[in-house]
């Protein structure tokens, strides 16, 4: 297979499931890159059980797709194959002959227990790069604990920093670990290839969600190595910008995002509070900082007089940071989300279509392409082995009849 698209010429065996793995490869896939999913027959990736929400056909009757699968997997050939047998593990090894790229994310020592890991795979073909996604990494004194992004995020000190002052620690709403973690290991493949091309060396990339998360704390940690204070939970207010939270407007919730003095200053001059901006407590952000508490009442008794279409047009005609808290069906309504195409449709097999949401990158040459929807459980098996190992039916007949490879669905 080959596809117009930047990474056309690659081809990813993908071994990992849930999010973090699955989401590095689905952006590698909306690239152009060819990604073999790799999942256990009969049940598949541990997402596709994920539900309800399920995926449902032009009738609206459900399929049992799970929305969460949907969410990471489009553009991707799914094949399944049991490899804790000796002939499932002959399939991967000579599929990973064919790649460029396979990630998995087991916990540390269970792929070597099969010969898939990178020292074994690397011996035969020394271009290949590897990526093991794991919770805390291939070593030191966590690495054989499971890591789930819940954890993660309370452990890597995410959840101490996010939440209401007086409330309890607070996750972030989507698996932000997972996410970040899958956005540095496409990152970090992207890397290992173009070492690769020059040297023609592979390598193996060890990615933790541990080591993100503590990494992407960026200027909460930095805050905290420059001075020794542990910061705290500030609800939606910001440690270091004053002001940048949540307030209430006459008929619903406004942002104000300032991000600078001449911000707050026309601000306060549409707000009629021109004798807060003339007051040297608050003309520059380090004061409004050290003075926040006598400052944030006297613009949420402002901000409550007007509603959020007044707050809207006066935001933007004086060029001021801010806008409404919207929820997801509000998201999607939005001038600017449909203008961007953000919403996408996709071809499914049981559905007729998929929706997904569009890749924010934006290539002029290369954009990203939406050519399939998730795959159904073992859909492209027999296309894929057939192709790439030159098996034939019968071969791949046998295969499944021995419980090595899965049917399609199942």
């Amino acid at each position: 297979m080959s596809s117009a698209g930047a990474l056309g010429h690659l081809r990813i065996l993908d071994l990992s499931r849930v999010l973090a793995g699955p989401w590095a490869t689905q952006l590698l896939a909306d690239l152009g890159a060819e990604v073999i999913k790799i999942e256990r027959p009969g049940t598949g990736d541990d997402t596709r059980g994920w539900g309800p929400p399920w995926l449902s056909d032009a009738d609206g009757n459900e399929t049992k797709e799970s929305a969460y699968f949907a969410a990471t997997n489009r553009n991707k050939r799914s094949l399944a194959i049991d490899f804790r047998k000796p002939r499932g593990q002959a399939l991967i090894r000579s599929l990973a002959a064919e790649c460029d790229v396979v990630v998995e994310n087991f916990k540390v020592g269970t792929l070597a227990r099969y010969g898939l890991d990178h020292a074994t795979l690397s011996a035969d073909h020394p271009g290949l790069v590897t990526c093991s996604i794991t919770g805390f990494g291939q070593d030191g004194p966590y690495a054989s604990r499971p890591g789930y992004d819940f954890l993660i995020q309370a452990m890597g000190g995410l959840m101490s920093v996010t939440g209401d002052a007086d409330g309890e620690p607070m996750k972030v709403g989507v698996a932000l670990a997972d996410v970040m973690t899958g956005l540095y290991a496409a990152t970090g493949i992207l890397a290992a290839l173009a070492h690769r091309d020059r040297t023609g060396e592979g390598q193996h990339l060890d990615l933790s969600l541990l080591d993100v998360q503590v990494a992407t704390l960026a200027n909460q940690a930095l805050n905290y190595l420059a001075s020794g204070q542990v910061p705290g939970r500030l609800g939606n207010a910001h440690p270091n910008i004053v002001p940048y939270q949540v307030f209430a407007a006459a008929d619903g919730n406004l942002i104000l995002a300032v991000g600078n003095d001449g911000q707050f200053a026309r601000f306060c001059a549409a707000a009629g509070l021109q004798e807060i901006a003339d007051d040297e407590r608050f003309a520059h952000n380090a004061g409004r900082v050290e003075h926040r508490d006598e400052l944030v009442p006297r613009l949420a008794e402002a901000i409550a007089t007007h509603p959020l279409d007044w707050w809207a047009e006066t935001l933007e005609r004086e060029n001021i940071p801010g806008g409404p808290v919207n929820t997801l069906d509000r998201v999607f309504a939005d001038a600017q989300v449909q203008h961007r195409g953000l919403q996408v449709a996709l071809p499914h097999a049981s559905a007729g279509t998929a929706p997904g949401v569009a890749s924010p990158l934006r290539l002029s040459a290369t954009p990203p392409a939406y050519e399939s929807g998730p795959p159904l459980l073992g859909e492209h098996g027999a296309e894929v082995l057939e192709r790439l190992l030159g098996l034939n039916a019968r071969q791949v007949a046998n295969l499944v009849d021995a419980g090595v490879v899965g049917e399609p669905g199942g």
